[in-house]
């Protein structure tokens, strides 16, 4: 996975270009709705192509966005389609660690216990209602089988997400510097 700032400084670049976009596209003077809805769209595409297609979450996003805006993605985007790659070593080390996690020995236990039965349906049913929560949550989650496959996305967009937040936190505290406010 990339280093936070170099993360937060491509989402930057891409949603400037976003913006920019948005508002030659417009011919008339936007709305305040229609402002708002043009900065969440280029927020969520740039947020998206700064992972280059590698994730479900981030080819979700752009498909999504695709549907109702197809001209202003791909001349955010341009005309290449971001190219899928192999997952990163921290995807890997994040599997290997959340596998441990459910070793032999934590089975074992729940084993000799005597209702082991009827904890393992609640577990079960308590695992599988979290993962539909999570498969609603993440783009494109609703369409993930594997688990750690559906933790891993989870984690790299939770990441992107907290490198977007602090990209308009730092904008809108420069803006009201400037303001003077």
């Amino acid at each position: 996975m990339r280093n936070s700032t170099s993360l937060k400084q491509e989402f930057l670049k891409k949603w400037i270009k976003g913006l920019q976009v948005c508002n030659s596209s417009s011919e008339k003077k936007m709305t305040i709705l229609e402002r708002k809805k043009a900065i969440k769209l280029s927020a969520d595409i740039a947020m998206a192509s700064t992972r280059n297609g590698t994730t479900c979450w981030s080819r979700a996003v752009i498909a999504n966005a695709t549907q109702s805006n197809r001209v202003v993605v791909e001349r955010i985007l341009g005309p290449h389609k971001p190219s899928r790659s192999v997952s990163s070593v921290m995807h890997k080390k994040i599997l290997k660690k959340s596998r441990r996690v459910c070793s032999s020995r934590s089975r074992r236990v729940l084993m000799r216990k005597r209702d082991a039965v009827k904890t393992r349906s609640i577990v079960k049913r308590l695992v599988w209602k979290k993962t539909q929560v999570l498969k609603s949550l993440v783009p494109g989650g609703e369409f993930m089988e594997d688990e750690m496959c559906l933790i891993a996305e989870t984690l790299d967009y939770i990441v992107s997400l907290r490198a977007q937040v602090d990209v308009m936190r730092c904008l809108a505290t420069t803006t009201e510097l400037i303001n003077g406010k």
